[in-house]
């Protein structure tokens, strides 16, 4: 079991929130809320960036079934460039909070900053989620959600290896990017390309 702790507050029922896809060239932000189940333990949970792909998709489908209450939730491309990525990123888990079927007492939030929710009290931790189960959770759930989408749209524009980089800013991904031109998925404010590739 890794080291990481099951309540910022013993008693009360805590959302971990977390999102993925902010530093992408394309593709949306997703977020997720997480209220895990003080009764049912998930073994392995840890920070989403600390496990390998498989075990992250193994991870989600018991993270799925365990938890009180979770749900996942995106800003498109489009969205980000109008409010920006930081803005989006809280929107995406305003929007997760919404559709989760209990309303929880306090939040933790992965990061230092957070646009209040409702009325509910928040805490940001930086680097929560190598520091709590319900956030670590929520990295794991918003990751892999993120995956599958990027995926998908792949096989739509495969010049772009999306499959393998997901969307972020990887050398392969500017240099299709220099030669091909931005797709409807990229996120036009974005510094799309590197000083030394240029778009024709």
């Amino acid at each position: 079991m890794s080291g990481l702790k099951r309540f910022f507050e013993e008693g009360k029922l805590e959302s971990g929130c977390d999102e993925a896809g902010r530093g992408c060239l394309a593709g949306p932000v997703f977020a997720a809320a997480v209220i895990l189940n003080p009764k049912k333990r998930i073994k392995g949970l840890d920070d989403s960036k600390k496990l390998t792909e498989k075990q992250r998709e193994e991870l989600r489908p018991e993270i799925e079934e365990k938890a009180l209450a979770w749900a996942v939730a995106s800003m498109t491309n489009h969205e980000i460039d109008k409010v920006n990525i930081l803005k989006a990123s809280f929107l995406s888990m305003h929007k997760a909070l919404d559709q989760l079927k209990i309303k929880p007492e306090t939040l933790l939030i992965d990061g230092n900053r957070f646009i209040k929710y409702l009325d509910i009290p928040h805490h940001c931790i930086i680097k929560g989620d190598s520091k709590f189960q319900s956030i670590a959770a929520a990295s794991i759930l918003a990751k892999t959600h993120r995956d599958e989408f990027m995926l998908n749209i792949h096989e739509i524009h495969p010049k772009y290896n999306w499959k393998k980089n997901k969307g972020y800013p990887t050398s392969d991904h500017r240099a299709a990017i220099a030669e091909n031109g931005p797709t409807e998925f990229h996120r036009m404010s974005f510094r799309l390309l590197n000083d030394q590739l240029t778009l024709f």
